[in-house]
């Protein structure tokens, strides 16, 4: 089964309790609590198409590539996924990759790091990047808190 139909969101939480709460309070954010997250690795299939965020029925099984970042008071912590459309020059394929990057960095050191990352794999595979983008939260933790911060690539069939 593809899923050929995918959206990108970012959320950040804050809790005083833990970071588990963090990152649920980071998913409300971005509109992926409600959803069973199974982590996928990183190709979207041949003619993929980004669509615009959709509520997701509550407790379904939802395939994510995920970026998550936690920390604690005074901390910047920054995650992001990047994504790719490529075309392979030899069978004409056209697909896509995607990527993710978290840490203690600028939104534009991640973003930076993404590209090289969707470099990297393109060289790997003799493919050519069509076009690429991203999607970055960054935030600073509350003094006292725990924070999160997350970034998901959702497939929907």
């Amino acid at each position: 089964m593809l899923y050929r139909n995918f959206f990108v969101v970012s959320g950040k939480g804050v809790s005083k309790t833990s970071p588990l709460n963090a990152f649920d309070a980071a998913l409300v954010e971005a509109g992926i609590a409600q959803c069973n997250l199974v982590p996928v690795s990183s190709i979207l299939p041949e003619g993929a198409v980004e669509v615009p965020p959709r509520e997701i029925e509550i407790g379904s099984i939802t395939f994510t590539v995920l970026a998550r970042c936690e920390g604690s008071g005074g901390e910047r912590i920054a995650a992001g996924v990047g994504w790719a459309f490529v075309r392979d020059p030899a069978s004409g394929k056209s697909y896509g990759m995607v990527v993710e990057d978290t840490g203690d960095r600028t939104g534009k050191n991640i973003g930076e790091d993404l590209r090289k990352k969707l470099l990297e794999m393109a060289d790997a595979r003799k493919v050519e990047i069509e076009r690429w983008d991203k999607k970055i939260g960054v935030m600073e933790v509350p003094k006292g808190c725990f924070g999160c911060v997350v970034a998901a690539l959702v497939y929907l069939l």
